[in-house]
Formats: C-alpha cells, structure tokens, sequence
C-alpha cells in the first residue's frame, strides 16, 4: 500500500499469481486453502493427545466434508441473505447462472456456519460419531480460517468499513468503492484530467502514480473494518477457544461458546464495517449482519444449557492430559459356525 495524504491508499493486488486476465490464483482461494489446512492439522492434533472417538485417518474426511458445506453453505447464505437479486440473474456464458459466478465474490460467514453444522451432522452419522463433538472440531478450527478470509477481505478492498477522519492512523482509502459510486467516480476522472484507462484499476495497483493521486485526492478514508474483524472474529475467538479446551469438555460446549464468542465479535464489529449499499442499516440502526448474529448468540447459549442438562461427555482437548482416550470399539466378533 502507498501511504498519502495521512491515509493508506489501497494498491494491493488480489492476485498471487495472475498468468492471464482473471486467473489462475488470488489471495481469497489460497486463504480458504490455507484454513482449512489449518482445521486439518488442529483436528488431527486433538484426535491425538485429546479425548475422541474420531480416528486420526478420518481427520481428512472431516475437513473435506466441511470445506463442502462451509463453500457451499457460505455462497447460499450470500446469495439468500444480502444478494436474492442473484436467483434471477443468467447468463449465456459459464456458469450462466449468477448464484455459480463465484469468481464474482461473495461470501457469507453465517452461511458458512450452517452449511458447516450440516456437514458435521451427515459426517457425523455416517461415522457414528458425537454430533456434539464434531460441532466442536469444526468450531475449534474455525477461527483460523476466518482470520485469513478476513485478511483476504482487506486486500480484495471488500467489505470496507465506515468513513473515518483522514488523521486516523488506520484510515485507508479503497479505490474499489469507486464502483458503487457514481459521484467519487466523476470526481476522479476530473482529477485525473481525462477518462480512465480500461483496468483502471489493475494500472493503479500497478504503480500508476497519476491514477494513484487521483484517487488519493477523492477517496473518504475508511475504517479498515476487515483487519478489525480478522483479530476480533478470528484471533479473538481463537485465543477463547483454546483457554477453554485446555482440558476436554462437555460435548458441544466448544461450539456453543464459538457461537456466543464470534457474536459478540461480529455484533462490536459491524459498527465499523460499512453496511451493503443496497440494504443500508436495518430497524434499530442495526446491519444485516447484526441481526444475523443475534439468533446464533442465542444459539450458542442454548447449545451450552443443552450439553450441562444432558451431561454429554467430556471430548476433546488439544494438549495432552491426564485423562486416558477411549479406546476404540473392538469389532464384532463373528457367530461361529
């Protein structure tokens, strides 16, 4: 990023490895890669040193379900929570439905979360396994990888936050909001001097100086909302998480406290982040995404009440214990002739 103007002027490019326009790789998918990498290997541990049913060789299997549901869960969620339009919107070329356009962006966490229960619950009974347990590995992972979706937030210049005052330390100024601004837009092209160049945007994160200080001088500065929500929703949460499982627990009782964590996170963090322009602030100046939240607190309150009144077993734990891990279960033995 350039630092002007007491602000940081967004020029990060979302590509990691760009051969052709559009492709092949960006900074998103390798975060999602990344996290679920992550999820593999903290499953695993806890598979080893912890209290579980869950053989280490099916840690795989588990991730793989959950990287299913969490993309499959997270696209629907975006689609049926902030984008309906997109149900309506085909195309003569691939994927020729906007709801697949997933190269056009959009995610939703709480989405993800559901597609992830849901994932947990069919892993988890085709394996007989706890579904309450299996809700805690996915939890207890989970964090991580939305530290890095966030990070990949910021540097695709999505999901910005609130106008703040240029003399903020964090201000940052995204030339991406450029798009859904029609007036910030005419402003720049007036500061430039002539038309933008097709790609303006690609020149700018270029090194494109004359772009750069067009931008600068027209751009509100910004909370940077998406670092804001990497710490709080992910780092946060994570560091709760892992005081929490020091030991094992009741069964579901580290979902349950991810739910109430990242909530709270999430609800704090909203009033920074600023609200989708085509749903704008809801009843009670409250976002979208806010309102979202609210039901998965309650959530995770009454997973926690339910795992205490039916004294599930004490599972997991991500460092080793006193405690002895149940043995498998020895196979049938068959009737004899």
């Amino acid at each position: 990023m350039t630092l002007t103007l007491a602000a940081w002027l967004h020029t990060i490019d979302p590509y990691a490895i760009k051969l052709w326009e559009g492709g092949p790789i960006r900074w998103y998918g390798l975060s999602y890669l990344l996290g679920f990498l992550l999820a593999l290997f903290l499953i695993k541990r806890i598979t080893r040193v912890g209290v579980s049913t869950l053989p280490t060789a099916r840690a795989g299997d588990l991730v793989l379900n959950l990287a299913i549901g969490i993309v499959v869960g997270g696209r629907l969620g975006s689609v049926l929570f902030y984008n309906p339009h997109l149900l309506r919107e085909f195309s003569d070329s691939a994927p020729y439905w906007g709801v697949l356009d997933l190269q056009g962006g959009g995610m939703s966490s709480h989405g993800g979360m559901i597609g992830g229960i849901l994932a947990t619950y069919l892993f988890a009974r085709r394996h007989q396994q706890s579904w309450p347990f299996t809700l805690d590995l996915m939890a207890f992972s989970a964090p991580l990888g939305l530290f890095f979706g966030r990070l990949a937030n910021f540097i695709n210049g999505e999901l910005v936050g609130r106008p703040t005052a240029p003399d903020f330390p964090l201000a940052v100024q995204f030339p991406q909001t450029l798009y859904d601004n029609p007036d910030t837009y005419r402003a720049m092209v007036q500061a430039y001097g002539q038309e933008l160049p097709p790609h303006w945007l690609d020149h700018l994160q270029a090194g494109n100086v004359k772009l750069q200080q067009a931008a600068a001088a027209v751009l509100e500065t910004r909370h940077p909302s998406q670092l804001y929500a990497a710490v709080l929703e992910g780092l946060i949460v994570f560091a709760v998480l892992l005081w929490l499982w020091r030991k094992p627990r009741r069964a579901g009782s580290i979902a349950g406290a991810f739910c109430i964590t990242y909530a709270v996170m999430r609800l704090f963090n909203e009033f920074f982040r600023q609200p989708d322009a085509h749903l704008g602030l809801q009843a009670w100046g409250l976002s979208r995404g806010q309102w979202l939240s609210i039901p998965l607190l309650l959530l995770g309150i009454s997973v926690i009440i339910l795992a205490v009144r039916f004294k599930t077993p004490r599972m997991g734990a991500w460092r080793r214990g006193p405690w002895t891990p149940p043995l498998p279960a020895e196979p049938a033995t068959p009737p004899g002739p």
